[in-house]
């Protein structure tokens, strides 16, 4: 089977969420990625999740969704020996993660500055609240403050989404980031620096509503009602009738069965729409409690309409179009647990979990002896706690 990143080898310095997520995607496609967190303190996830046992191990499953195929190294990069081990790995490696808070890693002489230029090809990616530069540029941030700051929860209502999607969005772009880097690499033979800023990459996600909130004759514009949620006979409804020849099209699905959806009928374009809004939500709410939830699921895909009734996290993941698709993995120690491939597949090759998720320090001892240290050199370093 042929990865896509199996000769490619990544520094994960990262923590929570958003770093360790991007070092995955590496890891999945096949990329030899080396967890690197201090001895005395483990990445925060490794103890969150519903198994207070896993939790106790550093195996909670809010780590665990993103640590498969790496292996563990603990190192104090705060004592001149464990920088010198970093930058020994950093000399192999083709990238560098991190997620620090910015500055702290130049402080000690691992930032992209020092590392680049001793490094040329080290492609060195940092992802920040904030980004690299600017007023906010040393300020720490978690998913729910950047949410806040984006006006991503003043758009919900006021309400902040009940996940950590931001995280993850950011990942995914550093992932992209970083993709292209390489490819960069390629053409030119050197690596480069990239700052990911999770505001900004929030602000991507909205970037339509971005957009129009410059302009000054900003039309407020409530939602429409052909994606407006509706009450059913025993659940609640989320069509999809976006566009005017959608609406064209549930007014025909709906004539079938007896009911006049003038308005909708004659939509040609988006003026007609958002014109006839309000009478077509009044229609709408009145003709969707007429039959249950997964009645109006199956209408309207037979009318080529997408459709889905409201289902809870519990209902979502027993979807039997996931286990087509086999998007949950058996974990490798057949422990029970189901973890998360990701979206794609590929023909040949792609998204796979290998090894399961490392303990704390797992494989200290494999990795520094491949940098040439022998079991002498490193009991000395583990006895100075340099590495557990």
């Amino acid at each position: 089977m042929i990865n896509a990143y199996e000769s490619v080898s990544v520094l994960d310095l990262t923590h929570v969420l958003a770093g360790p997520f991007c070092a995955y995607q590496f890891a999945l496609l096949g990329a030899d990625v080396i967890k690197v967190e201090p001895p005395d303190s483990a990445d925060c996830a490794r103890g969150r999740g519903p198994d207070h046992a896993a939790n106790a191990l550093g195996l909670g499953l809010n780590y665990q969704v993103q640590g498969a195929n790496k292996r563990a190294l603990a190192l104090d990069l705060t004592h001149p020996r464990g920088r010198e081990i970093l930058r020994a790995l950093a000399a192999k490696a083709d990238v560098l993660i991190e997620n620090y808070t910015t500055g702290s890693l130049d402080a000690l002489d691992l930032g992209p500055a020092a590392l680049c230029q001793q490094y040329p090809r080290l492609i060195y990616c940092s992802i920040t609240g904030y980004g690299d530069v600017g007023p906010r540029a040393r300020t720490g941030a978690y998913d729910n403050v950047i949410q806040a700051a984006s006006g991503i929860i003043a758009q919900s209502g006021g309400h902040k989404p009940g996940l950590s999607f931001v995280d993850y969005a950011t990942g995914y772009a550093a992932a992209f980031a970083i993709s292209a880097a390489l490819r960069q690499r390629d053409t030119t033979g050197k690596g480069t620096k990239i700052s990911v800023s999770m505001l900004e990459t929030a602000m991507s996600l909205m970037a339509p509503e971005v957009a129009a909130a410059q302009q000054a004759d900003t039309i407020t514009r409530r939602k429409e009602p052909g994606i407006s949620a509706y009450q059913t006979l025993d659940g609640v409804l989320m069509p999809g009738a976006f566009t005017p020849a959608q609406y064209r099209k549930l007014a025909a699905c709906l004539e079938l069965i007896g009911i006049n959806l003038s308005e909708a009928r004659i939509c040609r374009d988006w003026p007609d729409i958002w014109n006839n809004s309000d009478v077509l939500k009044a229609k709408l709410e009145k003709v969707f409690t007429t039959r249950s939830a997964d009645s109006w699921v199956e209408i309207l895909h037979a009318a080529d309409l997408p459709a889905e009734r409201i289902t809870t996290l519990d209902e979502a993941v027993a979807n039997l179009q996931l286990d087509a698709r086999a998007y949950f993995a058996p974990h490798p120690n057949d422990s029970g647990v189901k973890l998360p491939l990701g979206p794609s597949r590929f023909t040949d090759g792609g998204p796979a979990i290998r090894r399961p998720p490392p303990l704390h320090g797992e494989h200290s001892d494999e990795i520094l002896a491949e940098l040439g240290l022998d079991p002498t050199e490193i009991a000395s370093l583990r006895a100075m706690g340099i590495v557990r």
